[in-house]
């Protein structure tokens, strides 16, 4: 916590304080109320550098000094209300779990043009047009009875 109230002062001390307010309000810090994630991931960000900003608006953050290997990289999603980890491109997710150093930005300069797709995020549990329901299922509208067996009554003896 001591860190946190540190990286606030000395945030203050180079923009000044109606600039510090600005960028908190334009930030989303206030949306950091009701959503314990965001306020989490804004605090880290405080005395971070922005690496990059991907085609989403995703941006991502790496602070190199007093912070644990592995938990010095991560991604400010874009949507503030509906995130996942199916939001990162592929060449940023090369970066945020140190599979290479290479930025997202270097990668996609070196990738040729004419291979791959492009990104889409996993829309699964977003809606009725996006889930994939089995034929037996029974969110599926064309649900029948798929039982091929007939279950086991027993006899009454008397």
């Amino acid at each position: 916590m001591g860190s946190v109230v540190k990286n606030v002062l000395k945030g203050i001390k180079e923009r000044g304080l109606v600039n510090f307010a600005r960028e908190l309000r334009e930030e989303g810090f206030l949306n950091c109320l009701t959503d314990g994630n965001l306020l989490q991931t804004k605090i880290h960000n405080i005395g971070a550098t922005l690496v990059g900003v991907d085609k989403f608006g995703n941006k991502y953050y790496q602070k190199l000094e007093g912070t644990q290997y592995g938990r010095h990289r991560w991604v400010e999603y874009a949507s503030k209300n509906r995130y996942n980890a199916s939001q990162v491109p592929p060449e940023w997710h090369g970066w945020l779990h140190f599979i290479t150093d290479h930025t997202g930005d270097e990668l996609l300069m070196l990738k040729p043009k004419r291979y791959g797709l492009d990104h889409k995020e996993n829309f699964s549990g977003e809606g009725d047009e996006y889930i994939y329901h089995s034929k037996g299922h029974t969110l599926n509208p064309g649900q029948r009875d798929w039982t091929r067996y007939q279950s086991w009554q027993p006899t009454k003896t008397e």
